[in-house]
């Protein structure tokens, strides 16, 4: 049995995939209406995490923001209340090297496998099961699990121990922080001079300006679809701790920074928080 917290837009598509693919899911989500679709799609519930790690050989935990993940394992009714000797516990989401490194201190003291093992590749990865995946952890661990990670994901690269997944997801969002603000300043550029947007994007797409936020956040920016491949929130607090990571290893990164100053306005200031990270064009454009 596999357990599955969270079932936003990510864990959806991977949940389905892995039910798809002859796995049995047992899942927990915050608000239950939002995990209607996977129990739908076969997956049984649990009425807190707790009651996953009972039930779960492996448990996967996809959640939005870092105090999610600590309450998730460290919590009263969390995973570790009921984590066993031998269990796999894998966090997915974005979240703090230092969270990480607390998470798999624990389970050693326990005697389960820890990894943290964010993604990218957004709705669309999840759904078709292409995800990339950057662990950190136990390497032993990977090497057990990595059927199952073939199962949603296509690229798995083991980066070292407790923490280095998330390091490697925050250089990532340090890029994506680049084409998307690139993207959507190209878009400002073009429109303003009066040139086909969609000549542009196709002609840009496939010469050397090809980027992954073009190609599948630029046709929706163009047909006005805001809805979130990936929140802007997240976005957002992804951003944070890049920042505060590269402070703490003395990195000056001005255009992380700026793009962080870009989806803070988008968020809180706008109210924006909700829509994918393509609506950072709604800065430019009513």
């Amino acid at each position: 049995m596999i357990g599955f917290i969270g079932t936003g837009v990510m864990g959806t598509g991977i949940i389905k995939n892995l039910l798809a693919k002859g796995e049995d899911v047992v899942v927990f989500n915050r608000t239950k209406a939002h995990a209607q679709e996977v129990i739908d799609a076969g997956a049984k519930w649990a009425d807190t995490p707790k009651d996953v790690a009972k039930q779960a050989e492996i448990v996967f935990t996809m959640v939005g923001f870092p105090q999610d993940v600590e309450e998730i394992y460290f919590g009263e009714e969390g995973i570790f209340s009921a984590a066993k000797p031998g269990q796999y516990l894998v966090d997915l989401t974005t979240s703090k090297p230092s969270l990480a490194r607390k998470i798999g201190l624990k389970g050693e003291e326990i005697g389960t496998y820890v990894l943290d093992a964010p993604v990218s590749g957004g709705d669309i990865g999840a759904k078709k099961g292409t995800l990339t995946i950057m662990v950190g952890g136990q390497e032993s661990a990977l090497e057990y699990l990595k059927p199952i990670f073939l199962k949603f994901g296509q690229q798995i690269t083991y980066f070292g121990g407790y923490g280095s997944g998330q390091h490697t997801k925050m250089a990532n969002q340090i890029m994506i922080a680049g084409t998307m603000t690139g993207m959507c300043e190209m878009f400002v550029y073009a429109k303003a001079a009066g040139l086909d947007l969609e000549k542009v994007m196709k002609t840009l797409q496939g010469g050397a300006a090809e980027n992954f936020s073009l190609g599948n956040y630029g046709p929706r920016i163009l047909r006005e679809d805001y809805t979130p491949g990936f929140f802007a929130k997240h976005f957002l607090k992804d951003l944070r701790i890049a920042l505060e990571e590269a402070e703490a290893i003395n990195l000056n990164l001005p255009n992380t920074a700026k793009a962080k100053e870009l989806y803070d306005l988008l968020v809180n200031e706008k109210g924006l928080g909700n829509d994918g990270t393509q609506a950072l064009i709604k800065l430019w454009w009513s």
